[in-house]
């Protein structure tokens, strides 16, 4: 796909075709899980039975957007790639030309701006006591922790982390929660913790090597974290689904 430049809006493919295919065939596998947990979930926040995985689905076809926000002068050589490879996974990038180095930074709409609105969203709706939101609290903590150790800078493509370490670490921190004191919904603890933790532990922490990756784009949220953050809420559905049936 090629790239094409609309005023603040970059618009290419991070995900290649066999990758995006498996993603895609993984949700579609999984909808009756989706859909039950949905039910579910819907009894307790009043939300329609099909959001989560209409989520998960704008997420996966959002990546392909993605929003500029700002441009910092690169110190190293601009590497304009086609292709990165990181942890098996081949991520497409655009060849963004500039006469001077210089890093675009984006927001990537599938891997930021919609899974921050829907953890916003769910925390609004969280209720219960002190202690639900503490332990939110505590596992983005640990997630944001976990992120950023495994976060590695990756040449001409921006800040990479290996895919399954943000969804382990979410539902791993959910399942632990879960129990303590009073009984949390395990899949908003998840989803709030995953998404978010891997968005600041890998990219926002992480702004001040941008310039030294010799990236022509950089999207937060996008190409490196994206996987890891989609994974994430696959993993909070099937904890949601574990801990209520």
């Amino acid at each position: 796909m090629e790239d094409e430049m609309q005023g603040r809006i970059l618009i290419y493919r991070p995900l290649t075709g066999p990758y995006l295919t498996f993603l895609l065939l993984m949700t579609s596998l999984l909808l009756p899980y989706f859909i039950e947990a949905g039910i579910l979930f819907s009894l307790s926040l009043g939300i329609p039975p099909y959001l989560i995985f209409g989520v998960f689905a704008s997420s996966l076809f959002g990546s392909c957007l993605n929003l500029k926000v700002a441009e910092v002068e690169s110190i190293q050589p601009i590497t304009y790639f086609e292709e990165v490879s990181f942890f098996g996974i081949r991520w497409r990038i655009p060849s963004v030309r500039y006469g001077k180095r210089k890093t675009l930074i984006a927001v990537n709409l599938g891997g930021a701006l919609i899974p921050t609105a829907f953890s916003i969203y769910l925390l609004f709706n969280l209720g219960g006591s002190f202690f639900s939101y503490l332990k939110v609290l505590v596992a983005f903590l640990v997630v944001t922790l976990v992120v950023n150790k495994a976060a590695r800078p990756v040449r001409g493509l921006g800040i990479a982390v290996p895919t399954f370490v943000p969804p382990l670490t979410s539902a791993l921190t959910a399942a632990i929660l879960y129990p303590i004191y009073v009984k949390t919904n395990p899949f908003i603890v998840a989803y709030v913790a995953g998404t978010l933790g891997s968005l600041v532990g890998a990219d926002l922490l992480n702004l001040d090597k941008v310039s030294k990756l010799g990236a022509s784009v950089v999207s937060i949220g996008g190409a490196g974290v994206f996987d890891g953050i989609y994974m994430s809420g696959i993993m909070s559905v099937f904890l949601l689904w574990l801990f209520i049936l």
